[in-house]
């Protein structure tokens, strides 16, 4: 793929996520990092954000910026109403009437979820079908998606996963004020609470373990408040499960930086966790041999998994030894942003205004293996300056 000339910049604007910059989900996290990373390197970007409130309630609502690191943010008028509000960014068709380059990345597949009813899984799919034959390219995150589309439409993507960074290790004060811990004396899960992330198997299986360590689960949920009421009554009974609701800032720094282990991969092994992964493609392709593997929706694997880790916390600081540079640097943003801005400048007669969208019809979280969300984008190359190295 031929690369644009260094005279030439571009102008990207994203489109699909709920909010930037937010933590509402996976696909905010990664619109921020490629935003203004991308906007540093000269280029112009700007992010087109819903209206409404935060996913997890008006409490969390951010200030309305208009600019933020030298991306230029805009805020559309949103639909209020479940599954509404996805439905309004997932129109991938709309740029390509003027003549735009338009890039759809594939966050997962959407309509695999379970909380989407019959018209809304209906609609996803037409998403989806509609970043198959508009979308100049498409990127997905995972090979299991990358086969997803080869097979049941015959169309090639390309495979840029998400960066990680590495963060600073933060002492645990807001853990030790707010829930008494002290760090090293808990087990994680952190990430939007919905079914397919099988916490309900966490539950069962931690509930059959003796130890003193607590189950912390963080994290909120878009549509889905009965869910967290089926889980917090599975874990009645038990004072060792603690569930903090949605959380951000120092509290969520402090969280990753002081578990004794994780379970489900995210940007938890940045922090140099042990994490425990289940068996399923899109978190093995993550990890390698770098976690704890245990077999998808099988509770007994799990607890056997949990036991070791806890039983044995020499073994769980090898994992922790290792995780962090091998995450970091597999996982580099720096790269996935010099493979996504070729991706998007694309051949030069084609260098128009490029319309990332995000996916192929999403709604979904941070890290999720079956989210599939649309983060949109489109670009025009312009005369100005290439920072870029």
């Amino acid at each position: 793929m031929r690369k644009q000339k260094n005279g030439e910049r571009l102008r990207i604007a994203m489109v699909g996520h709920k909010r930037m910059p937010s933590r509402e989900g996976g696909i905010e996290v990664v619109v921020e990092e490629l935003s203004t990373r991308m906007a540093a390197r000269g280029q112009r970007v700007v992010c087109y954000n819903r209206g409404g409130h935060h996913v997890s309630g008006r409490q969390y609502d951010g200030e309305n910026l208009k600019e933020y690191k030298q991306v230029r943010i805009k805020t559309v008028p949103t639909l209020e109403r479940k599954g509404l509000a996805a439905m309004t960014s997932a129109m991938l068709w709309l740029p390509k009437l003027f003549g735009k380059r338009c890039i759809a990345t594939v966050h997962g597949l959407d309509h695999q979820r379970a909380k989407w009813g019959r018209l809304a899984r209906t609609y996803i799919m037409m998403g989806e079908k509609c970043a198959v034959k508009f979308a100049d390219e498409i990127i997905v995150l995972s090979r299991g998606i990358q086969e997803y589309f080869r097979n049941i439409y015959g169309r090639e993507t390309r495979f840029i996963p998400n960066g990680v960074s590495r963060p600073e290790h933060t002492e645990p004060h807001l853990l030790r004020e707010w829930y008494g811990l002290n760090g090293g004396d808990y087990i994680l899960f952190l990430a939007r609470l919905t079914e397919e992330k099988g916490i309900r198997y966490l539950i069962e299986a931690y509930r059959q373990i003796r130890t003193d360590k607590k189950l912390v689960i963080a994290g909120g949920a878009s549509d889905s408040g009965e869910y967290i009421r089926e889980l917090k009554a599975l874990a009645e009974g038990d004072d060792r499960i603690v569930f903090t609701g949605f959380v951000q800032g120092k509290l969520l720094d402090e969280l990753y930086s002081n578990a004794y282990l994780y379970v489900l991969p995210s940007d938890a092994m940045s922090y140099g966790n042990c994490c425990v992964v289940s068996d399923i493609p899109e978190c093995t392709e993550v990890v390698e041999d770098h976690a704890v593997i245990f077999e998808a929706g099988n509770t007994e694997k799990l607890k056997e998994k949990l036991e070791m880790l806890l039983e044995h916390p020499e073994l769980t600081e090898e994992y922790k030894e290792s995780s962090a540079d091998f995450v970091c640097e597999k996982y580099n943003w720096d790269r996935v942003v010099d493979q996504t801005l070729e991706l998007y400048r694309g051949e030069p007669e084609k260098r128009q205004q490029i319309y990332t969208y995000g996916s192929a019809g999403q709604i979904s979280s941070p890290g999720s293996a079956s989210s599939a969300a649309p983060h949109v984008m489109y670009m025009k190359s312009e005369r100005g300056t290439d920072d870029r190295k």
